[in-house]
């Protein structure tokens, strides 16, 4: 949503209220040029603060949001993005805890198709087994649907 809006209406400060406190998405709402991200149970003070700074088009990344931010891009961003989007559908399933079988009839495809892309994805993680690739896909907060986190501000 927030790129959607700045590419139609580029004069216009997006700020992100949010309920959820997740690196992800922090770092998908800076990517796609909104001032800010606050959380709706912060203090009065801080969400005044970053409204008074988005109407005057003023960026308010507080100094720890920017570090997670970039934090999380170095960490799992990163290699998120070297995925293509059927590995990512691979990869979703697997911290789901799905078997190849049960991967190759989600998606439509062989076993075989399944065991080629999880040696790509442990290969692109610099991991040794799947269970090392789905632990980091849940520490990294990536879900079903493949979506880049770049993409989450849209």
């Amino acid at each position: 949503m927030a790129t959607a809006i700045r590419e139609r209406h580029p004069t216009v400060s997006v700020l992100a209220l949010s309920a959820y406190d997740d690196d992800r998405l922090l770092w998908g709402m800076w990517a796609a040029g909104a001032v800010g991200y606050v959380l709706k149970d912060a203090p009065l003070e801080r969400i005044l603060a970053a409204v008074r700074a988005a109407g005057r088009g003023e960026p308010r990344f507080w100094p720890e949001q920017v570090e997670r931010a970039l934090r999380w891009w170095e960490e799992t961003g990163r290699k998120w993005e070297s995925l293509t989007e059927r590995e990512r559908e691979v990869l979703v399933r697997m911290a789901e805890g799905k078997s190849n079988r049960e991967i190759a009839a989600d998606l439509w495809i062989s076993e075989k198709t399944v065991e080629k892309h999880v040696g790509r994805i442990l290969e692109k993680l610099g991991v040794n087994t799947r269970i090392e690739a789905a632990i980091w896909a849940v520490r990294g907060n990536l879900r079903r649907g493949g979506e880049s986190p770049q993409n989450k501000g849209e």
